[in-house]
């Protein structure tokens, strides 16, 4: 694992979530898109400044699979990542902001343990449904 992710990793399970449930879910996203940058540098790309569905996460997302389909395993994450967002900024009093910032939390977490275990093993996330070699074996 890059030092750098195991900055992010030891951030994130030290991490006092803010009582501001908006300064939370843009920290949480910040630490996210951290992560999908280290991978896309590492890749020999440089990062993307551009939004998909009105979020960078998703666009780096993107670049970061391209031509590595087995990287589509961590899509759903992000996705969630960026619904927890939207949760915590469109709804930062609701009585569950507290479950879901955890819960977004957990789900960066997640998606920081998978880019430093797919810069360690090549070969991880390959049992995706989206990953290519799942879908272009013939079916026994």
């Amino acid at each position: 694992m890059t030092a750098a992710l195991a900055a992010l990793e030891a951030r994130l399970a030290t991490k006092e979530l803010e009582r501001d449930a908006i300064e939370s879910a843009q920290t949480l996203l910040a630490i996210a898109e951290e992560a999908l940058e280290r991978w896309v540098v590492a890749r020999g790309d440089v990062p993307t400044g551009e939004q998909r569905e009105g979020f960078r996460l998703l666009a780096l997302h993107r670049q970061g699979a391209r031509g590595v389909p087995s990287f589509n395993a961590c899509r759903e994450t992000c996705r969630e990542i960026a619904y927890h967002y939207n949760l915590l900024t469109m709804a930062p009093h609701h009585d569950q902001s507290a479950r879901r910032a955890r819960m977004m939390q957990l789900l960066v977490n997640h998606l920081v343990l998978f880019v430093s275990g797919k810069m360690e093993v090549e070969g991880l996330g390959e049992f995706c449904c989206a990953s290519r070699p799942l879908r272009t074996e013939p079916s026994t």
